[in-house]
């Protein structure tokens, strides 16, 4: 079941430390995703191939808010978290509340810190954390115009 995808930080790390004990290579975004769209799945599919497990820090509504503003998220974080785990490329769902993840990223540890190529490396939340670690820091390019603030706008306009 997809439900046991997402997990509290204290499960996500007990499922974390199995898989690097096995050897496998954990990768880490995170993000709102609040209307999953085709750049979105395309980001995370991606985002994956670059490990051999995915974890996904997802903010929570309080997080979206304070982020994006007081309208959104449009979906909540319970449907967002469902929507992104039955994702079969997303291993792992950790909700964070801080409006960055840089503390779930330290506990995490990830192998493979993975943002949209709207970010560089020097401007990715946690990057320098993982790298002093021994990790890599990647991005991956966006799909071009996808965004989720763009399809609510051209919502709102033909509403």
């Amino acid at each position: 079941m997809t439900e046991e995808k997402i997990q509290s930080l204290d499960k996500a790390l007990s499922t974390i430390a199995q898989w690097k004990a096995e050897g496998k290579a954990i990768a880490f975004t995170n993000g709102c995703f609040d209307i999953v769209h085709i750049g979105h799945v395309d980001y995370l599919e991606k985002a994956r191939s670059l490990g051999d497990k995915l974890v996904l820090g997802l903010n929570t509504d309080a997080s979206v808010r304070r982020l994006k503003g007081e309208s959104r998220p449009i979906v909540s974080e319970t449907g967002r978290s469902r929507v992104i785990a039955a994702l079969e490329f997303v291993d792992l769902v950790v909700f964070f509340d801080e409006d960055t993840p840089k503390s779930l990223i330290e506990a995490i540890k990830p192998d493979i810190l993975v943002k949209g190529d709207d970010y560089t490396v020097e401007t990715i939340v946690g990057a320098d954390f993982v790298i002093a670690n021994g990790g890599t820091v990647k991005t991956i390019p966006l799909v071009k115009g996808f965004s989720t603030s763009s399809i609510v706008d051209k919502i709102r306009k033909s509403g």
